[in-house]
C-alpha cells in the first residue's frame, strides 16, 4: 500500500465542513486519480479509525478574474468520510 499522506492532502476546514463533524463525516482534499477503496485504506491507516462511507467529489476548474487579469482556479478532488458512530478524528478540533 502507498503512504497514505500520499493520497491524503489535507483536510479541508470551512464553515459547511465544520457542520458535517457534528454527524461524524470528514472532509479531506486527496490526491487527483485515487478512487474510494484507496481513499478509505489511507484514512483508516492514517487516523486508526474505522471508515463506514466514502463520497467523492471533483471541483473543476473555474475561471477567476480580478481586474484586467484572468486565471483560472486549481482543480481539486475532495473526499467526505463517515466514520463508524462514535469516533472522532483530533484533526479537526479547534
Amino acid at each position: 500500500m502507498k503512504n497514505p499522506y500520499e493520497i491524503i492532502r489535507r483536510p479541508i476546514i470551512t464553515e459547511k465542513t465544520s457542520k458535517l463533524v457534528e454527524q461524524g463525516q470528514y472532509t479531506f482534499e486527496v490526491k487527483a486519480g485515487v478512487n474510494k477503496v484507496e481513499v478509505k485504506a489511507a484514512v483508516e491507516a492514517a487516523f486508526e479509525v474505522e471508515v463506514t462511507s466514502v463520497k467523492i467529489i471533483n471541483c473543476i476548474r473555474k475561471l477567476r478574474r480580478v481586474g484586467k487579469h484572468e486565471g483560472l482556479r486549481p482543480a481539486v478532488k475532495k473526499a467526505i468520510v463517515t466514520l463508524k458512530e462514535g469516533q472522532t478524528l483530533d484533526v479537526f478540533e479547534i
